[in-house]
């Protein structure tokens, strides 16, 4: 267990429940990828982008995000603290750039837990068609199908904010027997997939018969991908709520983005694999729960839809929980407006009840801003990959800087990248920009799916960073004299 006298080092006071394992950690990194959820989310999407060569986008995208988690595992051995990303931006940024990461990553979580709650809507109306309740086409890019995914997900982020403010423990506790249902579900559908398969692992090596994807829409598909591998910085987040946490969160981030990964990329291989027909528009129409109840059958295929929705659930609690433990930490620190009455923890169940709140009634709010928008599930997606990545980049970015100054020694005991940290920083920073570029692109088909022709529409990732820098500033410029926001000790210790 991290003593107190650690946590006091960087000015702090042991305020949460330290009372999380090293697995519960890593479920907290993994429900946030949750690749039931995010995989059934944008299947259907990458295959209609780049058809089965989407395929390639996975390994690329592991290894990348992979190279991120080196450098997170690293500053969350030496800074084990609430906030993950944040308080590793402040501790190598002074001034405004280490504020702005937290922001950043603020903004992004707020809108992936909008895109999370929403994903119900994927998977609900394929188990039972009782939940579409608002009468029409259940897709989520036709009105009656986004209206509903707004009211579904209002429903859930109700019941994930109530979790959130009832304590860690109950978080804990439906966390891991859902990420352990997700790990078996996962298990249950590779083996389904590869007993019913009918090609050869071949079939990601060609284009579909009679189709051609090329190399921008193989690019665009990389939105999947890139979607569902981001929050494993989650498992580092709890750092305060973790037992030895210096040892236990490292290895918890590394494992959920290798977990993750490696299961996502099965699962998209072994469903090519098994999809009854790669040209009959139902793959890329109806994605996953296509080929789950094509395979299955409708019965069982309903049942396993079921514990997708269970993914659903606990990757929308967690990513809120992850949300929670970022307001807490910047409100702490004097760094958001109604900073005192954030920053406090319910001493009855020692979680902070106020960021719970907020982050749900946001979240809510994001969604109703956006009742009956048939491009509501693609824009917040490919605007939260921007936001989050951008965040991401400004914690490699500056540590590559300390890194090339000699100002990131490893320390004795603790993980450390040693001589291989620069090329793989350096290769984490460009992969970084690569991807922002790249999901930020204005692509009529990701960001106005209505076919306006709006400029503001496909540039709304974009005007969504602005806006966000915009803002960000001013509340910089009112909180900066808040001492908390410089880094509490050196880069050498503790």
């Amino acid at each position: 267990m991290t003593p107190p006298d650690e946590l006091a080092a960087f000015g702090y006071r042991q305020e949460l429940r330290r009372s999380l394992g090293g697995f519960s950690a890593f479920a907290a990194g993994f429900s946030f990828v949750s690749i039931l959820t995010t995989v059934f989310q944008l299947f259907g999407f990458g295959y209609t982008f780049g058809g089965p060569l989407f395929f390639w986008t996975w390994p690329v995208v592991l290894a990348g995000q992979l190279l991120v988690a080196l450098m997170f595992a690293e500053l969350a051995a030496r800074y084990p603290l609430a906030g993950s990303v944040y308080q590793w931006a402040k501790q190598l940024s002074k001034g405004f750039l280490g504020w702005l990461a937290g922001w950043m990553m603020l903004l992004g979580c707020i809108v992936a837990l909008a895109a999370a709650a929403i994903a119900l809507q994927i998977v609900l109306p394929s188990v039972w068609d009782g939940f579409q309740l608002v009468s029409g086409d259940p897709s989520v890019t036709s009105p009656s199908g986004a209206a509903n995914a707004v009211l579904l997900g209002t429903l859930l982020l109700v019941f994930t904010t109530a979790v959130n403010a009832g304590g860690v423990r109950l978080m804990a506790r439906i966390n891991d027997v859902g990420v352990a249902a997700e790990l078996v579900g996962v298990v249950v559908l590779i083996t389904g997939l590869v007993l019913f398969a009918v090609r050869g692992p071949q079939v990601v090596l060609h284009d579909a018969p009679g189709t051609s994807a090329g190399i921008g829409g193989v690019l665009a598909s990389a939105l999947m991908a890139a979607y569902v591998l981001y929050g494993f910085d989650t498992a580092a987040s709890v750092a305060e709520e973790t037992k030895d946490a210096r040892r236990a969160a490292p290895r918890a981030v590394l494992r959920a983005v290798l977990v993750s990964g490696i299961g996502g990329l099965a699962v998209v291989l072994t469903a090519l694999m098994a999809a009854p027909s790669l040209t009959d528009g139902q793959l890329a129409g109806k994605g996953l729960p296509y080929v789950i109840t094509a395979v299955f059958g409708d019965t069982l295929g309903r049942v396993f839809l079921a514990d997708v929705a269970v993914a659903v659930i606990v990757c929308t609690l967690t990513i809120q929980t992850g949300t929670v433990r970022l307001i807490y930490a910047m409100a702490r620190d004097g760094a958001l407006p109604g900073s005192a009455r954030l920053a406090g923890v319910s001493p009855r169940t020692g979680t902070p009840v106020a960021p719970a709140l907020l982050s749900g009634a946001l979240a809510i709010g994001l969604l109703l801003l956006n009742f009956g928008n048939p491009t509501l599930f693609s824009t917040i997606t490919g605007t939260s990959v921007v936001v989050v990545y951008l965040a991401y980049l400004l914690v490699t970015g500056p540590l590559l800087v300390k890194r090339l100054r000699g100002r990131f020694p490893a320390e004795p005991g603790r993980f450390s990248l040693g001589r291989w940290g620069v090329p793989l920083n350096g290769a984490a920073v460009l992969y970084g920009i690569g991807m922002i570029v790249n999901i930020a692109w204005p692509r009529a088909e990701i960001y106005d799916l209505a076919g306006s022709g709006s400029p503001w529409m496909l540039l709304f990732p974009i005007e969504f960073v602005g806006g966000a820098l915009v803002i960000g500033r001013l509340c910089w410029l009112r909180l900066r004299p808040a001492p908390a926001l410089e880094p509490a000790i050196s880069e050498r210790t503790p």
